[in-house]
C-alpha cells in the first residue's frame, strides 16, 4: 500500500522510476518495485555502513534480476502489459510501506525508510529523520503508480496490477513471518482486490516449478490507497518468486530458470488481459 495522492499525468516523470508503455488496450500493470541496486549518492551519505557491508545488504535485500523477468514477460506476452519499473534501491525509501505508524515492519526498523538492516544491524543512525527522503522519493512515486492505474482505467475500464518480487529461499532475520512455507512461487493476495480467478490463473502459470502458496512467507499486494477497498474494477496479486529458482544467492547471476519464469508470468498477463 502506498501514501497516494493524484498528480497530473503529464507531469515530468521522475528519473526514480519508469512508467514503460503497453499495448493501449492492455489493463495489466507490471510492478516492479524492488529490483534496482542504485543508492544516489546524498543519500548513500546517510547509511552507516561501510562499501562492503553495504554490497552484501544490496545482495540481500534486492530482488534481483525481476526487471529482466518482467521485460521477457511484457516480450512474450500477446498483449503487452505496461510496466511501472523503481530505477532506485529500496534502501532509499521502499514504495510498499506505510509511510506511517500503520506499517508493521517498523517493528524491525523496515518502514517506508529502512533503519536497520536485513540482519538487524543499523542501517542510519539512531534519530535519523526519514521524511525528507519520504517527500523526495516516496509521495511522487506513489502519485505516478496512482496515475498509471488512473490511465488504464479510463483506458479499458479495468486495472490489474501484478507485483513482481522475489525472495530468499532461507528466512533473513528481519523477516517477521519467516516460519511459514517458503514455496518455489508465493502468491500475495488481498480479500477485496484478488478474485479467485486470477489467483487460480496465477496457480496454474506457475505449477511447473514445484507448487504455489497464497500469503507465505509474504501477504497481501499492492494497490494505490485511492482506490484500495473502494474500486473492484482494480485487481491485484503479488508474484513472490523463490531465487534459488533462477540465481545465484545472495546477488548473484541470473540463470536459465528466468526465461522460463518469464514465460510463465507472460502466461499470466496473458490470461489478465482477456
Amino acid at each position: 500500500m502506498t501514501d497516494a495522492s493524484s498528480s497530473s499525468p503529464s507531469s515530468p516523470a521522475s528519473p526514480a522510476f519508469r512508467l514503460l508503455s503497453g499495448a493501449p488496450d492492455s489493463p495489466v500493470i507490471l510492478h516492479v518495485p524492488h529490483a534496482s541496486r542504485v543508492v544516489p549518492a546524498d543519500v548513500r551519505a546517510g547509511i552507516t555502513l561501510d562499501d562492503a557491508s553495504l554490497t552484501r545488504e544490496l545482495d540481500h535485500i534486492t530482488d534481483a534480476h525481476t526487471a529482466e523477468i518482467a521485460e521477457g514477460a511484457a516480450a512474450a506476452a500477446p498483449l503487452a502489459p505496461w510496466r511501472f519499473v523503481n530505477g532506485l534501491s529500496r534502501l532509499v525509501v521502499d514504495p510498499e510501506r506505510f509511510p506511517d505508524e500503520r506499517e508493521e515492519m517498523l517493528a524491525v526498523g523496515m518502514g517506508a525508510v529502512y533503519t536497520r538492516t536485513t540482519h538487524r544491524e543499523e542501517l542510519r543512525p539512531a534519530g535519523f529523520d526519514g521524511q525528507p527522503l519520504i517527500e523526495r522519493y516516496f509521495h511522487p512515486y506513489a502519485r505516478a503508480v496512482t496515475d498509471a492505474v488512473a490511465e488504464r482505467l479510463e483506458a479499458v475500464g479495468r486495472a490489474v496490477i501484478l507485483d513482481v518480487h522475489s525472495y530468499p529461499a532461507r528466512a533473513l532475520p528481519y523477516e517477521l513471518h519467516g516460519d511459514g512455507p517458503r514455496p518455489p512461487v508465493c502468491l500475495g493476495t488481498d480479500p477485496f482486490h484478488t478474485p479467485g480467478p486470477l489467483l487460480d490463473a496465477a496457480r496454474r502459470a506457475f505449477a511447473g516449478f514445484g507448487g504455489t502458496e497464497a500469503d507465505s512467507p509474504f501477504a497481501g499486494t499492492y494497490v494505490p490507497l485511492r482506490y484500495y477497498g473502494k474500486a473492484p474494477e482494480v485487481s491485484a496479486l503479488m508474484v513472490e518468486i523463490r531465487r534459488d529458482l533462477y540465481m545465484d544467492e545472495p546477488g548473484g547471476a541470473a540463470g536459465p530458470g528466468l526465461d522460463a519464469l518469464a514465460g510463465a508470468l507472460a502466461g499470466l498477463v496473458a490470461w489478465a488481459s482477456g
